[in-house]
């Protein structure tokens, strides 16, 4: 779904809020920003408290402060890492530290670019390398200055970077302004644009309850192809974007939980039962629909998830 390089003295400062925070609570989940990890985590929030008589807080953060709060203690649970996406986080974290484990149980996932239905009518688009088409872009121009308008992600999602090495690998980062914004406007830019007839080109991504809600048309590329896929995070090299290129289509990701592996010495049932949590892209999906689009509240819904999957819940008991 989704990483922010962040300052030294912005990670500290975050860290020793989340010191703070795990010296009131026996376990902290980090909470980054986009719905279906939100869901996710007030849902094991419910489990944890319920079902182990621990108290569970949640906190806000980005991917990389999750991860290195977990690291530290400070964290101990993040509900979603989207991988291939995260896959720097989970090597240094998982694979070479040890101080990190991921349930393996992962959550399919599709990510790439979308337009609405509408606007592949009005504009004839059908190919993500059709927006370096000058006479193309000029469809989503919204402002007037001869570029068309792209969202790329929300700033902070590792996704949101590789979406901008996939515009220079296909030259639409000279056609299109690849604009960064929090989803929930975003995703207000999709509702508005279908009612106004508008043409819009955005990324998107499942689980998710857009799919749901609009009639959406996934634009077409060259198959996923691991030899022309080379993509560095801005976290392991300044010259990232230089370096990198992505003309092709996403790989399928998967979503997996991960938590601290200090929980099997502080916590052991509570670390069995996240090493079991096992949901599916049609939970997930439902999930933010009811949360975004329902608008309901995250702990209420969290608490009649659990009641409704009593099944499902108790299977990762075991």
């Amino acid at each position: 779904m989704k990483k922010l390089t962040w300052s030294g003295a912005a990670c500290a400062a975050l860290l020793a809020v989340s010191v703070i925070a795990a010296q009131a609570a026996d376990i902290v989940i980090g909470v980054p920003n986009w719905p279906s990890v939100a869901a996710t985590a007030n849902i094991l929030k419910v489990v944890m408290e319920d079902n182990f008589g621990v108290e569970v807080e949640l906190q806000n953060a980005t991917n990389p402060v999750v991860f290195e709060a977990m690291d530290t203690g400070s964290m101990h649970v993040h509900p979603e890492v989207w991988l291939p996406n995260q896959a720097n986080l989970h090597d240094s974290f998982v694979k070479q530290k040890g101080t990190v484990k991921m349930n393996p149980n992962g959550v399919e996932a599709f990510q790439g670019m979308c337009v609405t239905k509408g606007t592949a009518e009005r504009t004839g688009i059908k190919n993500l390398s059709d927006l370096a088409d000058p006479d193309m872009a000029k469809h989503f121009d919204t402002n007037g200055d001869g570029k068309g308008e792209v969202w790329i992600g929300a700033s902070g999602w590792a996704s949101t970077n590789v979406e901008k090495i996939r515009a220079k690998s296909y030259g639409y980062d000279e056609t299109m302004e690849l604009v960064e914004m929090d989803e929930t406007l975003a995703l207000a830019g999709v509702d508005a644009a279908v009612a106004k007839k508008a043409n819009l080109a955005f990324f998107c991504y499942t689980p998710h309850h857009l799919f749901a809600l609009h009639e959406l048309v996934i634009l077409k590329e060259p198959s996923y192809d691991t030899a022309k896929w080379k993509v560095i995070q801005p976290t392991d090299d300044p010259q990232w974007l230089e370096k990198s290129e992505a003309p092709v289509a996403w790989d399928l990701a998967y979503l997996h939980v991960h938590y601290a592996a200090s929980l099997d010495k502080s916590f052991p049932e509570v670390a069995s039962m996240l090493s079991n949590v096992k949901l599916n892209t049609e939970l997930v999906s439902g999930m933010t629909y009811a949360i975004v689009v329902d608008k309901a509240d995250p702990a209420e819904y969290a608490k009649q998830w659990v009641k409704e999957n009593a099944k499902l819940v108790n299977s990762w008991m075991k």
